[in-house]
């Protein structure tokens, strides 16, 4: 028992130094790879070369079918020559396998103090990040020597040759339980160093370890179909292409495993060697010499999984799942993503004006259903965000994280705040048939240019965050509220006088003046957390003195 716990560590030691791995290069390199990538797509064989690129650098195939989905996903590429990056992503773990199954152990030591320094010192900073990757890099070569370690005894114990023996040559079990072994770990390339550090030390059969290789490819393709079950079909249509051509490798390669025995195998330097090495074969086979078919497969998957039209708004365009693993990347899509909801805003607020001069009911619907939109861009942005790891984060980066969440919750509430002005127009107004007196509209379309400037100005804060521009726009806050009490006080005088318009619309005219300074309070609040950090927001006094939280001018 002690033995079998020894390599299940060992195993589990391999796979998560091989996620500190992958995780690592995304942080570091993420975006750069995705912008290498989406250049690298002109034609299927300059997209496999992409492929295995990418995949040498991440070591993990299922990454970088999660970034080419992501492209089709976004209509970026097309299917095929996403299938075609997928095939040269095979490549680039089968080559990452080869370079693991060689003696590297005394690079481990090294890897690992390296990368225990920078990690310790320079944790939030780039070069904090580039130890992780080393750390990574030493625990996959500390446990692959583990694993052969934890082997040995487990081959002179006299239940091993029983339990091989019930399994025989079922070459269709073998296929069965690497592509198992696979799924579970979620990393083919973890489970083929698994089976070449034990076919070395004997714990397998070379026949044994062959069939195991073909179903942890098996696996690969079947773990990536499982991971994006719920995505978009664009998606899945990727994965499922994958998959086909896993499939299709493992039934052209099965028939020719005693081949390679009888033939390769005894060239081999070593067992390992000629594990790998069988890995690397089929993957360059099926790559190579499949990759003619990625329009067929293409066709026969959008067959299998047709997309739906696309509807029109309630979709987030920039947020993207894979570059998730990237926060960096992950907050800056964020940032579009809000900008964006900003506008659907904008669109609402300027239409607002339309309605009250022109009675236009249909614009009021349009606008109406318009906050449907707002919503649920705030709930994507919000549910974007908590899947973005925290653990890594910089305190620059959390208070953006932070700053992030309060500028979509804001954009959030006054879409929720123009509905309920339009719903009163329609309802007060229209309905009733009245209109506001000549001198009324003119203070109302006064606040709502305003209103319009400041939220254009909040959104450059959010997106450059300049001292200068959140102090104008607090600055604006405190003049917004003075003009909006000129205003009511015109109102009521204006009722002391009896005007008949003034009287018929008077609880809508207050209680738009009043929507129209929270909306305003609201654009205001973007300014707070850049004027927190530079120091220069003003004091619980000065606010007191009439400024409303604005500043004076200078």
């Amino acid at each position: 028992m002690k033995h079998l716990l020894n390599l299940l560590a060992a195993v589990a030691l391999l796979i998560w130094g091989m996620h500190l791995v992958r995780t690592g290069v995304l942080r570091v390199f993420g975006a750069n790879l995705r912008s290498w990538l989406a250049r690298s797509l002109g034609n299927r064989f300059t997209a496999a070369l992409s492929g295995i690129g990418v995949t040498a650098l991440v070591q993990s195939s299922t990454a970088t079918a999660l970034m080419t989905a992501s492209f089709v996903g976004q209509g970026l590429i097309s299917l095929p020559a996403a299938l075609a990056v997928m095939r040269g992503a095979d490549i680039g773990t089968a080559l990452m396998a080869v370079l693991f199954s060689l003696d590297l152990s005394w690079l481990s030591p090294m890897f690992i103090f390296v990368g225990v320094v920078l990690f310790i010192t320079r944790q939030a900073s780039t070069a904090g990040r580039v130890g992780r990757i080393f750390i990574g890099l030493g625990l996959m070569l500390l446990a692959l020597e583990r694993i052969v370690q934890a082997s040995d005894p487990m081959l002179a114990s006299p239940a091993t040759p029983i339990v091989l023996g019930a399994m025989g040559n079922d070459l269709l079990a073998e296929i069965f339980i690497g592509a198992v072994l696979a799924v579970v770990s979620y990393s083919s390339l973890a489970v083929v160093l698994l089976i070449a550090a034990m076919a070395a030390s004997q714990v397998v059969p070379v026949q044994m370890a062959l069939g195991l290789v073909l179903g942890a490819n098996l696996g690969n393709g079947l773990a990536a179909v499982l991971t994006m079950a719920g995505s978009a079909a664009e998606v899945r249509q990727v994965m499922v292409g994958n998959l086909t051509f896993k499939v299709l490798g493992v039934a052209l390669m099965a028939p020719f495993v005693g081949v390679w025995l009888r033939f390769v195998q005894p060239h081999m330097p070593g067992v390992a060697h000629g594990v790998v090495l069988f890995h690397l074969a089929y993957n360059v086979i099926i790559s190579i010499g499949f990759i003619g078919l990625t329009q067929w497969v293409a066709r026969w998957v959008a067959r299998f999984l047709p997309t739906k039209p696309r509807e029109q708004g309630y979709r987030p365009r920039h947020l993207d799942p894979s570059a998730l693993s990237t926060p960096s990347l992950a907050m800056t899509l964020a940032v579009r993503e809000a900008l964006y909801q900003a506008d659907v805003v904008e669109n609402m607020l300027v239409g607002v004006m339309d309605v009250i001069r022109r009675n236009d009911e249909a614009l009021a619907d349009r606008l109406r259903k318009m906050d449907d939109e707002v919503d649920q861009l705030y709930a994507a942005i919000k549910y974007y965000l908590t899947k973005i790891p925290r653990d890594d984060l910089g305190e620059k980066e959390s208070r953006r994280w932070a700053d992030i969440i309060s500028f979509t919750i804001n954009m959030e509430q006054i879409g929720d705040i123009v509905e309920r002005i339009v719903q009163d127009v329609q309802e007060k107004k229209i309905a009733k048939g009245v209109e506001f007196s000549e001198a009324g509209m003119v203070e109302i379309s006064d606040l709502h240019q305003r209103l319009v400037n400041n939220l254009r100005l909040s959104m450059g804060v959010f997106l450059d965050g300049t001292v200068r521009d959140a102090q104008r726009l607090l600055e604006e806050k405190g003049h917004f509220r003075a003009l909006e009490r000129t205003y009511a006080a015109n109102h009521l005088a204006r009722l002391t006088e009896r005007t008949t318009q003034s009287m018929e619309t008077s609880s809508l005219h207050i209680d738009l003046l009043s929507d129209l300074r929270r909306i305003n309070s609201l654009i205001s609040a973007t300014a707070y957390p850049i004027l927190e950090q530079a120091g220069a927001l003003p004091s619980a006094s000065e606010r007191a003195h009439g400024h409303e939280g604005g500043l004076p001018r200078g």
